[in-house]
């Protein structure tokens, strides 16, 4: 994966913290990432097409995405429910589609995210591709971003219709 590809995820979700959860956050490392499966039990992933693809995968330490549900809905939840889990879908989505209008080289179309909750998940990224984990701490805990994305053969293409 290209550095270049990097760097807009990483500005993305400073920015989306800071001001939509009103949270700063900062990276911690940044590594290849041999396993598939989030540290935490409650994961984000959004698929991304185009002149390159792959799959932005965002796992959050529980009080991470409590407390983020309570930032945008003001509500303080104690336990994982579906607002919760509405939350961590709508701050990937966020987060990818900032980093996003950065790539706008690659021409990129986002999926609809999804949400696992739950110990011991695993995530398969595109076989040729090695995700870059982005680890995170807050105030409130910490979380990873793994970025995986290769770029589409130029003969590639996708045909609706």
């Amino acid at each position: 994966m290209r550095a270049e590809y990097i760097n807009p995820f990483i500005e993305s979700t400073v920015e989306v913290f800071k001001t939509m959860l009103g949270c700063e956050v900062s990276r911690t490392g940044l590594t290849v990432h041999e396993t598939f499966c989030p540290e935490y039990d409650i994961t984000g992933i959004i698929g991304m097409s185009g002149k390159a693809h792959g799959d932005v995968v965002i796992s959050f330490q529980q009080e991470v995405a409590l407390s983020a549900a309570e930032a945008l809905l003001g509500i303080r939840y104690e336990e994982i429910n579906d607002d919760v889990v509405d939350t961590v879908g709508e701050l990937t989505n966020m987060i990818a589609g900032n980093a996003k209008t950065s790539l706008q080289d690659l021409q990129m179309s986002l999926a609809l995210p999804t949400v696992i909750v739950g110990k011991n998940h695993s995530i398969r990224f595109p076989s040729k591709v090695k995700p870059l984990a982005l680890p995170f701490s807050s105030c409130w805990g910490s979380f990873n971003i793994e970025v995986g994305l290769v770029e589409s053969p130029e003969d590639a293409h996708i045909v609706l219709g």
